[in-house]
């Protein structure tokens, strides 16, 4: 048996073994793994194999809480392993296939501050780790801490917003979604060819005109903005998100702990996770168990 395909059996096997510890998780997880499955059988009668990758992709993603855990030697707390795993869910599932992102005009919206929040978590706990660790001499103040969490969080969006756009220009796809505006006010449009604005408003109908002289009607009732404005918005939510947990988290250094919902979302770091003490454990799961090290 190859390397490979040992790597890829363990790191099942200790999947398993967490959700065995994590009932509230285990149950989430069989759940949203059965509704995936399902969802990707039917898309690959339908003959939709772009559907039938993201439902594979999501299996994977639904093991990455179980990777950092091992891989960073953390504890994850069940309400963020939980809400992680539906954040994959409805992003992947209910966003791209069940097509909930042009159904509900709210969902990318709620998805996007969601984002902020976690990953503002997500940033927060990596710098309250490096702050406990004594391999380095650090002591960071909760303002510092907060705001390092909050940039780490606003990046982590404009990194994601590059991606869409990328994929937008390579792949024309349309994840930065279009909207309908009814006035533009652009320099382009000088016919000196100057810097002066000129100004278009009450716009009702945008006419598209082709290589081979046809024209068309988007027939949208206005102008067709390119995802300028869904950026925009992407971005700001996020900075809402992130916003919420820095001031959560500096609360929560303040008080050293005490606040049980920030504590919700704050992984904490093991010298030895309870699967590792299973002698029938695979072999590289016992390496490394001093964090620190």
């Amino acid at each position: 048996m190859s390397k490979k395909k040992t790597g890829v059996r363990d790191i099942l096997s200790t999947a398993h073994q967490a959700l065995r510890r994590k009932r509230t998780v285990a149950v989430v997880y069989i759940t949203l793994r059965i509704l995936v499955i399902v969802m990707m059988v039917a898309q690959f009668f339908n003959g939709d194999f772009e559907s039938v990758f993201l439902c594979g992709l999501t299996l994977v993603l639904f093991l990455l809480p179980t990777v950092f855990e091992r891989a960073l030697m953390i504890d994850l707390p069940n309400t963020m392993e939980i809400i992680i795993m539906l954040f994959i869910f409805a992003a992947e599932i209910l966003g791209e296939i069940s097509s909930f992102y042009t159904t509900f005009k709210g969902w990318d919206t709620i998805l996007h501050t969601i984002n902020g929040f976690l990953c503002a978590a997500i940033g927060f706990a990596l710098v309250d780790m490096l702050n406990r660790t004594e391999k380095f001499s650090l002591s960071l103040s909760p303002v510092f801490m907060s705001i390092v969490a909050f940039c780490f969080s606003m990046t982590i969006g404009v990194l994601w917003e590059f991606f869409e756009c990328g994929m937008d220009q390579l792949l024309m796809l349309d994840m930065q979604k279009d909207a309908v505006v009814h006035s533009i006010s652009s320099v382009m449009l000088d016919p000196t060819g100057g810097n002066s604005r000129i100004l278009i408003e009450d716009i009702v109908d945008t006419i598209v005109v082709t290589g081979d002289g046809q024209q068309i009607s988007l027939g949208l009732g206005g102008y067709l903005d390119i995802g300028i404005l869904d950026t925009m918005k992407d971005l700001f939510v996020n900075f809402i998100g992130a916003v919420v947990f820095s001031v959560i988290g500096y609360f929560y250094v303040k008080t050293r702990g005490k606040g049980r919902f920030a504590s919700r979302f704050i992984p904490k770091v093991v010298e030895v996770q309870p699967e590792d003490l299973d002698p029938r454990q695979p072999k590289f799961l016992k390496k490394n168990k001093n964090p620190h090290r």
